[in-house]
């Protein structure tokens, strides 16, 4: 019963590596991997942070909170930069994510929402596996019922403006992290966390 509650729902972390291991597909492959496996299989512990190189872990002071349909979510990430302004955002949704992440570095900014609705939507129907977003959403009861990954700081019912795009596919660097296009990035409800290559349990 416990099992196909979870089959059903992408609300909950898998329970066990066993069902992580029958998972199949290039969007699935690295959903149901939880963090905390991930850094236990590289041996990482807190007398190696920040020296460990295999694996980056965001600062938890940011409070990062899931809003999206997805509590677990990974893939490979592209990067925009980009301050109160989200027509990258758009753009890269509107193309095919094949089970990306995108990594938005908007500044932190409190005062706007970079992702509506609209926005995530397209990320759902172009295979996105999901979003982190240095900054805010809105839209949010929506945006929970989708079948994306959202990491923000916060939301905020105020749209962005469109003047200034941003830069798309360069490092960024929030939470005593630099994010790298190419880069695979793993989020659950513990964290989130960035490799230079992909792992596994």
């Amino acid at each position: 019963e416990n099992n196909n509650r979870m089959l059903k729902s992408r609300f909950a972390l898998p329970a066990s590596r066993a069902f992580a291991a029958h998972l199949r597909g290039p969007a699935q492959r690295f959903l149901s991997l939880p963090t905390a496996d991930l850094c236990d299989k590289v041996g990482l512990d807190v007398s190696k942070i920040p020296t460990e190189q295999k694996v980056s872990v965001v600062d938890p002071a940011l409070n990062f909170r899931n809003f999206g349909g997805k509590m677990a979510f990974s893939g490979p990430i592209c990067t925009i930069k980009a301050f109160e302004s989200n027509p990258l955002v758009r753009k890269c949704f509107e193309e095919p994510g094949n089970g990306r992440v995108l990594v938005v570095d908007a500044g932190g900014s409190m005062r706007c929402a970079m992702l509506g609705d609209n926005i995530a939507e397209a990320g759902v129907k172009n295979g996105w596996a999901g979003i982190v977003i240095y900054g805010c959403i809105r839209d949010s009861a929506m945006v929970a019922e989708m079948e994306l990954g959202v990491k923000a700081l916060n939301t905020h019912p105020v749209k962005s403006h469109k003047n200034d795009p941003g830069l798309q596919d360069v490092p960024v660097r929030f939470g005593g992290v630099t994010f790298k296009p190419g880069q695979y990035l793993y989020a659950d409800s513990d964290g989130i966390i960035i490799s230079d290559s992909p792992l596994s349990l």
